[in-house]
């Protein structure tokens, strides 16, 4: 594409035409526009006739070509929306993906408002713990994670949503300190198998962080260690809410069963209608 006077429209089709040749997803290259502009998609049709700036089209010629060599858009923007709200994200966070939504939604709509310790393991950029502080302010929530770089995130997140949450780093449980015992403990941890490398997508291969990503024992090495360490912290009636890899909902129910004989352990499947969370109440 040669760097010339061009409208939006123009310059939109010959993105959508070259990545499409390139075997990636289309819809891309209007979502990197109106993500760039900050436009919705009525201002981007009241532009489409406006001639693009030269230096804009260079910049988003620039980023086209980042999404071919599988950079994904979310941290070429350095956001994503999440459960109606905008987190900063960063190549020491994961993307967050849709199915997490319900999970947060699952926990808002079976837990009163009254006050209780929440604590989320492996945390991220932040998503499930701040949205569930923002969704139930009375809720203490104690989020944990064993990579500086993500907390980093996470706190920054806290801040520009103006969300009061303890940080802290650590292993799983093993930094853990709390005067009260676990009422709410959720975890979307590392499940895949390092066997699966080859399946995943070349973007999460490349640039997503393989320590939120991957977990030893085929991938439950991480609820291991969490239903034995919660044990020591969660409370009488206290709940666990875990998101699962879609084949691994008998494996991890067993183990937490095993852990937890007097509770009920659930697989809850997602809207796709896969196993996708575990629930133990």
């Amino acid at each position: 594409m040669v760097n010339v006077s061009k409208t939006y429209f123009e310059v939109l089709n010959w993105a959508s035409s070259f990545l499409e040749k390139k075997n990636e997803e289309v819809y891309v290259a209007e979502y990197l526009l109106l993500e760039r502009k900050k436009w919705t998609k009525t201002e981007l049709l009241l532009n489409f006739k406006k001639v693009m700036p030269i230096e804009e089209i260079i910049s988003y010629k620039n980023d086209i070509n980042q999404i071919i060599k599988h950079v994904p858009v979310q941290y070429l923007i350095g956001s994503c929306e999440f459960y109606g709200r905008r987190f900063k994200v960063s190549e020491d966070t994961l993307i967050p993906r849709p199915e997490t939504e319900e999970l947060v939604e699952m926990i808002c709509q079976e837990n009163e408002d009254s006050s209780k310790l929440v604590v989320d393991i492996g945390t991220g950029t932040g998503i499930i713990g701040i949205s569930l502080k923002l969704e139930k302010p009375s809720w203490e929530v104690v989020a944990l994670d064993i990579s500086k770089g993500a907390l980093n995130v996470a706190e920054e997140n806290a801040a520009l949503l103006d969300a009061s949450i303890n940080f802290v780093e650590s292993d799983v449980l093993s930094h853990f300190k709390h005067n009260s015992s676990i009422d709410i403990l959720v975890s979307n941890p590392p499940y895949i198998s390092y066997d699966e490398w080859e399946v995943m997508d070349q973007s999460v291969r490349e640039f997503e962080p393989k320590t939120a990503l991957f977990a030893e024992n085929n991938g439950l090495a991480i609820y291991q260690k969490i239903a034995v360490e919660a044990k020591e912290h969660l409370a009488e009636n206290g709940k666990i809410y875990l998101e699962i890899g879609y084949l691994q909902g008998k494996q991890v129910a067993d183990i937490f069963q095993e852990q937890f004989p007097q509770k009920k352990v659930e697989i809850i499947q997602d809207m796709n209608r896969q196993d996708r969370m575990i629930k133990v109440i």
